[in-house]
């Protein structure tokens, strides 16, 4: 945010100066980033006088020119067309550095012919954009500095300029009006009064306008009004220096009137050319594929949904960010339509970063705009372009109105000693936030319209702390500890992070820690890689996308050990991944990785490679380390990673909490992984909080009577998997069976092609007495009955 110190002494009545408002803004909370004088570059130009000018013998351009200065007569070769005799100009000696073309004038030889200096043009300055001649000076003393007469005849041109970082939380302080209000609570000055008075309508409204009902959320208050008869010349030279000084280029009258509201009073505007508009103008959601023109002469396609302002010919302005160039004014302009408008700031933002356009309208709308000063903002607009361009207005159009603001806040006078450890009289920290512009009734205080960060009243305690200023703050002692153990302060989620962390850790893996960008086709194996998980600036090609899996960077990491020599590898990683670019899309995940065998080569030691049951059992026992319901499911279904036949995922009910086995060799290849490679994924937010969290073990109760174990053989279908027959088995008898397990599997010979057998241990425990044999044998008839019904095998004779 930049503006000039006169600019802001138009709202702040006051005696400072440039470094002590430099200083109160930055303790404000408003960092100066730098001031920049303009007198300071122009402090070596003087002024000098021309006493002839003769043509030069070998240029019909030039001129020899006999200039009275500073260091007596001296000759100037000068090819301005407005060189001549008489006129008081600006002169560059020779050693002085000229800023618009960045040059420091010598001494040289033009044509044969010595010039000692420069007659300088506002553009060489930096003054404006003029370079047709040179500056001629209405008065002024041979030898006086520029810079002196310009501050007694044109002070504007050497108006300091400051420029401040604005913090989202702050939109008030995107005009100068909000930071002069600031700067007045400090005390230094006092803040000028501006009414804003109705300008009464001459006649009705030859336009419109209308908020589509499904839009009201998108732009709750539109209003606007038609001045016609105005003259769209260059705006006056003080808007115009003001403009310049914060960068930004005079057009014309209309336009400028809008830009210096813009930043004068954080008030956005819109002015439409009345002879370019057809019809009506409604505010709406587009339907999608819309095609604009804007301002900057590019062509935009909206999508569904973003808020567009169209008239009867279609869409005219991108609302609250930029217009249309088919209606936009120029120097024939003589009936404009004048718009202000709220606009959602989430609406804003999400259309201005689809479109990706950048301007000072959306900039403020996205951070949110005064919703209360809507229509005075409108009656400010009018009351310039009367001023300026001259016009009749016409009665205010207006549709929905301005959003419902109001909240209050019990202020405690004594929480500004607990919180910021000042103190600071309850009167005084009254009277600061009535400057700022609150209301306050008993101890109740409503924040002003233009104050959106203001949520609570902790808030309130803050806006007092920071006017007081916080370098007030004087060092307390650190108190000493009480007594006792502290009250545990991790979530469930970070305890549950350190227990995996540390189980990993027992099980035998070493811990990577992997960077969370990853290339795009190592994305798109796992699932990733699209636009949603892109990076918009990213630092290499190989984290140009947000990971999918960790499995990605830790297969990266396994690649590089082996490369060096290293086969016998077991990592695994904590870390987040991502499905999508919004917050939601984040998930915490458990990763882990073996590859090799499962010990060093050794004749006397029992090595074997590593296989899924492998990583089957370290994903249980991470489970169970978190309190994972005992009675899961395993079923398959995987993602296309995993090997299709190899693979298994820990379910309870249709919540997926593991999934294990080996990797797809397509993958490993794609990844430069030698071998096969074993893995699991944990997602601990798919496991339910035990409903037991103490810490302490129940007792040990052992059964009374003596467990019977019986053996079955079934003769199934090759493809039945034995979770389906187990499962079947224990719904046999539910009170009695107490455990089922294969404990063997046979396929081929007698049995034919496409059958196997399958053999479960059944354990069997009495409650309160003793099985007879009738008991038992009838519990085996339900288990065969069971299974044979579930898998449509026999019983293996």
């Amino acid at each position: 945010m930049k503006f000039t110190l006169s600019w802001l002494r138009d709202h702040l009545d006051t005696a400072a100066s440039m470094d002590e408002i430099a200083e109160a803004l930055t303790d404000l909370g408003l960092e100066v980033e730098s001031v920049t004088d303009p007198a300071a570059r122009l402090h070596d130009f003087t002024l000098g006088y021309v006493e002839s000018a003769e043509q030069h013998p070998d240029a019909d351009r030039l001129r020899v020119c006999q200039v009275r200065t500073a260091d007596g007569m001296r000759q100037i070769v000068c090819g301005a067309p407005n060189a001549r005799a008489g006129i008081t100009v600006v002169v560059a000696r020779p050693g002085t550095y000229v800023p618009g073309i960045d040059t420091t004038i010598q001494v040289g030889t033009i044509r044969g012919i010595e010039s000692h200096g420069m007659m300088a043009s506002e553009r060489e300055m930096e003054l404006s954009d003029e370079h047709d001649g040179i500056i001629e000076l209405p008065s002024g003393e041979v030898g006086q500095r520029f810079t002196d007469w310009l501050a007694a005849n044109d002070p504007a041109r050497v108006d300091p300029v400051i420029e401040i970082a604005i913090t989202p939380n702050r939109p008030d302080a995107l005009g100068v009006r909000g930071i002069a209000r600031d700067l007045a609570a400090r005390g230094l000055g006092a803040l000028r009064p501006m009414a804003v008075d109705p300008v009464p309508g001459a006649f009705d409204s030859p336009v419109g306008v209308a908020i589509d009902a499904d839009t009201l959320e998108d732009c709750p208050h539109f209003t606007g009004r038609v001045i016609r008869g105005v003259r769209n010349g260059p705006s006056p030279d003080w808007m115009q220096a003001r403009l310049r000084a914060i960068g930004l280029r005079p057009i014309s009258a209309l336009v400028d009137i809008t830009n210096f509201l813009t930043y004068d009073l954080n008030r956005p505007l819109h002015v439409f050319d009345m002879a370019k508009v057809q019809g009506d103008l409604r505010v709406h959601r587009a339907a999608g594929d819309e095609a604009l023109t804007a301002l900057d002469e590019r062509d935009y396609t909206l999508a569904p949904g973003m808020t567009v302002i169209s008239g009867a010919r279609g869409a005219e302005s991108i609302a609250g960010i930029m217009g249309g160039a088919a209606t936009g004014v120029s120097d024939a302009t003589t009936d404009v339509f004048v718009e202000s408008a709220f606009w959602n700031p989430v609406t804003i933002a999400r259309t201005g970063r689809a479109l990706k356009i950048n301007s000072d309208a959306r900039y403020r709308f996205e951070r949110g705009v005064d919703p209360a000063f809507t229509r005075p903002g409108l009656e400010a607009a009018t009351r310039l372009i009367l001023d300026i361009c001259g016009g009749e207005a016409a009665a205010v159009v207006e549709a929905g109105a301005a959003p419902d603001t109001a909240r209050d806040y019990a202020l405690d006078t004594g929480r500004v000693q607990s919180l910021v450890g000042m103190s600071i009289p309850p009167e005084t920290q009254l009277q600061t936030l009535r400057a700022l512009g609150f209301a306050v009734d008993g101890d109740r205080v409503t924040p002003p319209s233009w104050r959106p960060d203001v949520q609570g009243p902790a808030d309130l305690v803050e806006e007092v702390a920071r006017i007081a200023s916080l370098t007030r703050l004087v060092p307390q002692p650190m108190p000493r500890a009480r007594p006792g153990v502290p009250a545990p302060i991790l979530t469930d989620a970070q305890r549950r992070e350190a227990t995996l962390r540390r189980t990993c850790a027992a099980l035998g893996y070493a811990e990577a820690v992997t960077y969370s960008f990853i290339d795009r086709d190592s994305a798109a194996l796992f699932g990733g890689g699209d636009d949603a998980t892109r990076l918009e600036n990213p630092i290499s090609s190989e984290m140009s996308h947000l990971r999918p899996s960790l499995l990605a960077g830790l297969l990266q990491a396994v690649a590089r050990n082996q490369r060096r020599g290293i086969a016998d590898i077991a990592l695994f990683e904590v870390g987040a991944v991502f499905s999508g670019g919004e917050p939601g899309d984040q998930q915490m995940q458990v990763g882990g990785l073996l590859t090799g065998r499962t010990g060093p080569k050794d004749v006397h030691g029992d090595s074997r490679p590593v296989d899924p049951f492998d990583v089957k059992a370290d994903a249980e026992a991470l489970l169970a380390a978190i309190g994972a319901p005992a009675r899961a499911q395993i079923r398959r279904g995987g993602e296309g990673w995993w090997h299709p036949g190899r693979h298994g995922q820990i379910c309870l009910g249709k919540s997926v909490m593991a999934t294990f086995g080996e990797l797809h060799p397509r993958i490993l290849r794609a990844m430069g992984v030698k071998g096969s490679a074993m893995a699991f994924t944990i997602s601990p937010d798919a496991v339910p909080q035990p409903r037991n969290r103490n810490a302490a073990r129940p007792a040990l109760h052992l059964p009374e009577h003596q467990a019977v174990e019986r053996d079955f053989a079934f003769v199934v279908d090759a493809r039945t998997e034995a979770a389906t027959l187990i499962a079947a088995a224990q719904g046999a008898d539910k009170t009695l069976i107490d455990d089922v397990r294969v404990f063997d599997s046979f396929a081929g010979g007698t049995l034919g092609e496409g059958r196997k057998s399958l053999a479960i241990a059944v354990r069997l425990q009495p409650r309160g007495r003793t099985l007879t044999d009738t008991e038992i044998e009838a519990v085996s008839d339900r288990i065969v009955g069971a299974v044979e019904k579930a898998t449509g095998g026999e019983l293996r004779r």
